[in-house]
């Protein structure tokens, strides 16, 4: 009877369900950023000079990326399509984790970058944008006379 009721391994499924659980109740971005608009992945750092921000955006065209910066704002957006076939209408997707669609990404930058010495280069599916600081900003030594 009970093979008959549950014609799975029911601890598998139970732990299937605690992870299903565990991740939307998880608020921390994964790669793929289900549901949380957690794509690309950033990783935002600096130097006294520089605010680096790395966008991981595998799969992505680089004509599709927008990088806009405005009172202090940057935002990446872009698209990124689907990749499976749609030859065969009789085949089955049976697993599609991959994050498909239009994405949008803000981050508020330090109040010394410079608005006018930004670059982003795209290679390898990711995005790096340097911001230059401010020279003003700059630690600077003064000499003693």
């Amino acid at each position: 009877m009970y093979r008959s009721l549950f014609p799975r391994d029911m601890f598998a499924e139970m732990d299937r369900l605690q992870r299903e659980m565990q991740q939307a109740l998880d608020l921390s971005p994964t790669i793929r950023g289900l549901g949380r608009n957690g794509f690309p992945a950033l990783n935002v750092g600096g130097t006294p000079q520089t605010v680096e921000i790395y966008a991981f955006a595998p799969g992505v065209d680089p004509s599709s990326l927008e990088v806009n910066l405005e009172r202090g704002l940057l935002s990446i957006a872009g698209t990124r399509s689907n990749t499976l076939p749609e030859t065969d209408a009789k085949a089955a997707v049976h697993i599609n984790e991959r994050f498909e669609g239009s994405f949008r990404r803000v981050l508020t930058l330090p109040d010394d970058a410079d608005p006018d010495a930004v670059q982003a280069k795209y290679r390898d599916g990711v995005l790096h944008i340097t911001v230059q600081r401010r020279a003003s900003s700059q630690p600077r030594r003064i000499t003693v006379q």
